[in-house]
């Protein structure tokens, strides 16, 4: 903050002596009185707000609601295409990742109509519980989406490149594996683009 000068003035007494006289306006703009402290601190806190608000992604925001919306789209896509490869349930990794992503469509619909009720009645949702709880979530479901893919991803490095199962046995449904795969690793990253910016929402608070 910056100091505010007060110009001084001098008057003389009775006596001949100069004394010094701060008007009183200007000692109310002094840095060390309660009024300005007062102003100095309500300045800072709109500037931090500000700055949250200017964070991508973050919950009540249009850009926040596209990433919920974005990650139920890629993760329904995802699991249609495991779901209509014959043969899917016979792995345990393509059950686990179909799994999560059942999981993270629920909980992209769910903050998405948040979204958009906070949206439309101009709600804000910035606030420090709402945002420890969709943080914790969005991380939670992060870790489940990337075991998943990972673990899917290697079986079908293990059919493909180790085993050539794909070219022997030309009923199994290789193409739509790796399509299911490469949509939930979509869902992956984009559920990390919003933990990324949950989480420079929550330091914001402190």
């Amino acid at each position: 903050m910056d100091l505010i000068l007060v110009e001084e003035k001098k008057w003389e007494n009775s006596a001949g002596k100069e004394i010094s006289h701060r008007p009183l306006a200007g000692w109310l703009l002094h840095p060390t009185t309660p009024i300005t402290l007062l102003l100095h601190n309500l300045d800072r806190s709109k500037n931090k707000w500000k700055g949250m608000k200017l964070i991508v992604g973050s919950p009540g925001t249009w850009s926040g609601m596209a990433l919920r919306v974005s990650q139920f789209v890629f993760a329904v896509a995802s699991m249609c295409a495991m779901v209509t490869a014959s043969g899917n349930s016979n792995y345990s990794a393509f059950f686990y990742m179909n799994f999560t992503m059942g999981l993270q469509l629920l909980w992209s619909l769910a903050l998405a109509c948040v979204d958009i009720f906070s949206i439309r009645n101009k709600k804000d949702l910035h606030n420090r519980e709402i945002v420890s709880l969709i943080v914790f979530g969005d991380w939670i479901m992060s870790v489940f989406a990337f075991s998943g893919v990972c673990a899917s991803a290697s079986v079908m490095i293990l059919f493909a490149k180790d085993m050539n199962f794909c070219r022997i046995y030309w009923r199994l449904p290789c193409g739509q594996f790796a399509l299911s795969i490469v949509l939930a690793s979509i869902v992956w990253s984009l559920d990390a683009a919003s933990s990324l910016s949950g989480f420079w929402l929550l330091v914001s608070f402190f």
